[in-house]
């Protein structure tokens, strides 16, 4: 069994800041799951696009307002606590927050621990991840 608690998770190397989010990762790839749990928070008045080449992510939405724009079918979402989107086909898309927006995001695979998106928005594939 594992026990994890957000305050230990935000003081140790699990907790990755970058360009105005901050990722608190409760599971990690280590951890033999064969997903990622993370607790994440996008700064209000700020947008990013991502493009999870490599990943699938579940996202949901615990706190704060914002959208989420399919950028291959051009449409734009609504984003506050209670909703949950899935990025099933590894969508291209830009997320704004408009508050502060705290979410509970599931990624499979799971990542390793200190990802920051590259250029086009994506994580690299783990196991280049864990090469370097």
């Amino acid at each position: 069994m594992l026990i994890k608690r957000l305050s230990d998770i935000r003081s140790s190397e699990r907790n990755v800041k970058h360009e105005g989010w901050e990722s608190s990762r409760l599971l990690l790839a280590s951890d033999g799951m064969g997903f990622s749990f993370h607790i994440t928070t996008l700064e209000s008045g700020r947008s990013w696009t991502f493009h999870y080449q490599h990943h699938v992510e579940a996202v949901y939405v615990i706190s704060g307002s914002g959208t989420i724009e399919d950028l291959s079918a051009g449409e734009k979402h609504a984003l506050q606590p209670g909703t949950l989107y899935a990025l099933d086909k590894h969508d291209r898309h830009t997320l704004t927050a408009a508050t502060d927006l705290v979410t509970a995001c599931v990624f499979n695979p799971p990542v390793t621990g200190t990802e920051v998106h590259d250029a086009s928005g994506a994580y690299r594939p783990a196991a280049a991840a864990v090469a370097s």
